[in-house]
Parts: structure tokens; sequence; C-alpha cells
């Protein structure tokens, strides 16, 4: 007998810790079932996720661990003979495929949960291949380069951008505020330099009280306590904003840099005090971390640069100068260092932020919450649609050409989220209008119309022999509303040399048209059978069959003659009736 196998090892814990806010998570995965499979799939899940990682937000990756429970419990009951042994070299594209459909039938129509679960899945595996690339076979390989087949991605309507006069007023407002930060900062750190030690100057004057905190850092509630006639300057808060950033001032600094930059919110918090680098010739670049942008978290904007702030590079210089003693208190490199009642902290550090709720103050105090959103509702903050309308007035200045206003995304991504939006709405239509136009005017030369002396009346490009003047100022190559230069090289002609196939008011159209006051009566009758004709047609087939000539007659050939021109062509035509303008050919097929 063959000696039996060796026994398969057992499978260890599946756990992992990983930081969120600074905060260590332990998270175990020992009780699922198909350990071979949730094995690397957590160890790619642990290189994603944490404060370091591209999944951040414990919410999300709490939603990433659903996805991989959900995964192996189906293909546990879908192998239930097989659980305790299933491995990657298992998974085959058809048991994708059927976990695909038993999402579709858990959650109710039109949810977006089946493809983003079966999403974070597919991701995990493509990290798993790429770590081992001999785990799948080609056909599994095939499958996991694409999401899925039958359920959809939930399209959700793009965030529209701020109307331009409340986007120009916030941005206004907040440049004025930090304008009287910086005031506030500096005239403290003067009032500081000439005040003494409050223990023998006394705590009930501004500037030694400022002295202290320049030297030991913001005042607590443990000092307050200790020293009476701090009360009478404020309390904590007041005190302390002489020398500190609060967490109100950062609305107007996180408005005013957004609306210079269109930095995406979350990168403008998390900002380090090295962010800028490479000055030169008014422009510095800044260096910032976007965790949700996969393997390119850390990028970089170049911005203009000078001594103002309307200049983003001069604006960040001004929140290093007014953070530089809270960061040397903290001890940190964050940009944004606040003091608050506990000390001097970085705020964002832990994602816990309330810069809307903080907000709300501010656009009262300015009253920009008065103002009229899209829809006639209230204006209210929101940081993500100020960079959207960053992006909206850039788009606008650029024409709506996305390689003049592209930056940090591709153009399928500008173009879905940042352009086509509601504020957009009318200058895309006004575009497609011209556009249109545009096309038909080239297609579609000018008419040339002559005086009763052949002089050119009309400011078209198309040159006439002598020969062609005088032919067209007789009546030998008249063809009802005009005068046809060469009736034998028409456009329209299906083989060179053969007539005009044109009927009856195709002249209106026809390069080699020539219009005098001898077809005016013609011109004008025609033009009053169009507007009979409006009563015998709904508009919209009125417009197809009719709408190009009558443009052409009212906006193109009538405004050439005078007054007094158009006048005794109306007088001969009416004098002859309307039938008797009208030719037998025309008559025949209208009858």
């Amino acid at each position: 007998m063959p000696a039996p196998p060796d026994p398969v090892p057992s499978i260890g814990p599946v756990a992992f810790s990983l930081q969120f806010g600074g905060n260590d998570i332990h998270y175990d995965l020992s009780h699922l079932p198909c350990p071979r499979l949730v094995r690397p799939l957590a160890q790619e899940l642990s290189q994603i996720g944490g404060d370091d990682g591209t999944m951040s937000g414990k919410d999300a990756f709490r939603d990433a661990i659903r996805a991989v429970r959900l995964f192996v419990e189906f293909v546990a009951a879908a192998e239930p003979g097989q659980a305790d042994d299933f491995a990657l070299d298992d998974l085959e594209s058809e048991l994708l495929d059927a976990f695909e459909g038993h999402l579709a039938r858990a959650f109710p129509k039109g949810s977006g949960q089946p493809y983003q679960l079966l999403e974070t899945v597919v991701r995990l595996l493509r990290a798993v291949h790429e770590s081992v690339p001999d785990a799948f076979s080609a056909e599994m390989h095939g499958r996991i380069g694409f999401t899925a087949t039958t359920v959809e991605r939930r399209t959700s309507k793009p965030l529209d951008a701020y109307p331009l006069p409340v986007f120009e007023r916030m941005e206004a407002v907040a440049l004025a505020d930090v304008r009287e930060i910086r005031d506030r900062i500096l005239r403290g750190e003067r009032m500081a330099e000439g005040g003494q030690d409050p223990e023998t100057g006394g705590w009930g004057r501004l500037e030694n009280v400022l002295w202290h905190v320049a030297r030991l850092g913001p005042l607590t509630n443990d000092i307050v306590r200790q020293h009476r006639p701090l009360r009478a300057l404020g309390g904590i808060r007041a005190v302390n904003s002489h020398l500190f950033l609060t967490k109100a001032d950062m609305v107007p600094f996180l408005t005013l840099l957004i609306c210079q930059t269109g930095f995406e919110p979350e990168c403008a918090k998390t900002l380090k005090a090295d962010c800028l680098s490479n000055p030169a010739r008014g422009f510095v670049s800044i260096a910032y971390v976007k965790k949700r942008a996969y393997q390119h978290t850390h990028k970089t904007m170049r911005v203009s640069d000078g001594g103002a702030l309307h200049y983003p590079g001069g604006l960040l210089r001004l929140a290093l100068r007014l953070t530089q003693r809270a960061r040397e208190v903290a001890g940190t490199d964050s940009l944004w260092v606040l003091a608050l009642d506990a000390g001097v902290r970085d705020v964002y550090r832990d994602g816990r932020t309330h810069t809307a709720r903080d907000a709300v103050p501010w656009m009262a105090r300015h009253r920009i919450d008065e103002m009229k959103d899209r829809g006639g509702g209230a204006v209210s903050m929101n940081m993500r649609r100020l960079r959207k309308s960053h992006k909206s007035r850039n788009n606008l200045r650029a024409g709506g050409i996305l390689d003049d206003f592209v930056s940090g995304h591709t153009k399928e991504v500008a173009a879905g989220h940042y352009a086509d939006i509601e504020a957009h709405r009318e200058v895309h239509e006004q575009a497609v209008e011209d556009g249109l136009r545009e096309s038909l005017d080239v297609a579609l030369a000018a008419p040339v119309v002559l005086d009763d002396d052949g002089s050119r009346l009309d400011d078209g490009a198309q040159d006439l022999e002598p020969e062609e003047v005088r032919a067209t100022l007789g009546t030998d190559n008249d063809v009802w509303l005009a005068s046809c230069r060469d009736y034998y090289s028409s456009p329209w002609a299906r083989k060179k040399g053969a007539g005009c196939p044109v009927a009856v008011w195709g002249c209106l159209e026809c390069p080699n048209a020539v219009f005098t006051t001898r077809h005016l009566p013609s011109l004008l009758s025609f033009l009053d059978f169009l507007e009979a004709q409006r009563e015998e047609y709904a508009a919209a087939e009125w417009k197809a069959r009719y709408g190009l000539a009558w443009e052409r007659i009212v906006n193109d050939i009538r405004p050439k003659f005078s007054t007094e021109q158009i006048a005794t062509a109306t007088a001969i035509a009416e004098a002859g009736g309307p039938r008797l303008s009208l030719p037998a050919q025309f008559v025949e097929l209208i009858s």
C-alpha cells in the first residue's frame, strides 16, 4: 500500500490590526468559512486599509469586510463539501457570476449595493492576482478583468456648482476674513512682546496674559480656575485667539483655499507644513495626499505665488506663519493646528471635522444664507460644491474645452463630474446651437443678391464674372425664384453635365442662384405661400418642410433690398394674384 499523504497543516488565525484616526482597531476573520480563501483576501484588505492606506474611512473598510464575508459564505454554500479546503485555484468564473446573480436577487431592484459589493470582491481578487500571478486560471483571470455582467452601477446625479454670484461672494468674504485673522494674530503678537510675566505684572492685563501664552502655550481651564482675573478678559477662547487659529477661523481659510485652487476638501485639511516646494517665476508647487487615488496618492499642484492673499501660494505662506507657534507647542508637522479648550491639536488628523456645522454662523454673519441657490432654496455650506464651483468657473473660462481646464482627473471624469452639471446646461445648449449654425453656414453659402445695375447687395465671398452679371440681368437664365449661373453645373446633379434635379425652391440653397429685383415678386409670393402653410401642418413638420427656405428669404435675401424695392415688388405680386405668381410646376405639385 502507498504511504498516506502528509496531513494538511491547519490554518492559523486570520486577524490583523489597522489604525484609523490614530486608533488601533483589531479585525478577526478567523470565524469565516473557507479559511484558505479568506487568508489572501484578508492580506490584501490589510494592505489597503488604515490611515496610510487607500481606504482610510472606517465605514468604507467595514463595508469591504462585509463584501468578503458575503462572498466566502456564498462559496461555502455553493461548495459545502470543499469549504474547508477551498483555495484560490478552486475559484472559477462561473462561481463569480453566480455570486453576482445571488447579490442581484438579495437586494431590491435599483439598489447600488450589489455592484458595490461585487466591485470590492473583484478589486481584491485583482490584487491577489498581482501578488500571485499563477493563482487563477486563464478564464478566471479574464473574468476579473471586468466587474459585472448583469448588475449595474447605480448612477448618481453629479453635485452641482454654486451659482456664480454665490461662489464669488463666498470667496470675497473669506478673503476679507482671512485678512482680519491675520491682523488679529499679528496684533496679539505685538501685545505679547510688550507684556510681562503676569505673576508680577498681574493677570488682569491682556498683554501680560499673552506674554504667558506666547511662552508656555494656550490657556486651559486649570489656569483660569487658578487666576480669577482672567474671566474678565473674555474667556479661554477669546484670549487664545489672539495668538492661535480657532475652529471658526478654518471656515474662511479653507473656503478661500478651495475657491482659489479647487482642492479636494480632505486634501486641503491634511496639508503638511512642508507642502510648498519649487518656487520659480511666480509659481510654487503644493504637495498633498489624496488617499482615495489608490496607487497614486501623493500628488502636486502648481499654483501662482506672490505676496498677496489672492495668490494661493501667498495664502498658504500666511497660514504657515500664523500656525507656526501652535505646531511648536503640539510637536507636529501638520499645517492646521488650532487652539481648543484642551490645548493645541491637529483637528483634522482623526477625520472628525465639523466644518459645515462651524460654517453656519459664518454664513449667517455675512448673510450668504439669504442668497438663493439653484432651485430657489437657501444656500448652505458644502466644500465639495466649492471645489465643483472652482472647476465650473475654469470650464466657463476655457469655453468648455476639456484640455484647458482638466486638472487632477482624466477627461472622462472631468466631463462626467465637472462639466456635465446643471450649471453648464445653458452654455452647452448654446454651444450645440452655435455649432449647428456654424455647420449650416459652412455648408450653405450666403445667397448672391444683385441690384438693378448689377452691383452686389450681399456680403458674400463669391465672385461673379462680368459675363455672368450681364446674363443674370437678362431673362434667359431665369428659373422662377432666381437666375441660374449654370443650369448644367448643379452641385446636386447626379452626373457631370446633367441638368439641375432640384425642384421648385431648391434655388434658395444653391450656390449657383443669383437673386435680383426681377425675382423679388416671386420670392414674396412664395413667402406668402409658406406663411399660409403654417395653418396646414404642425409646427415641427412645417419647419422640416419649409423652415430653411423661409429663413433664407426672411433673413438672407429680403433684407438686402431697399424698402422701396420691396414695396414695388409686393404691389406687382399682388396685382398678378397669388397663383399667377407661382410656376405651373409648383401649382401642380401642391394641388
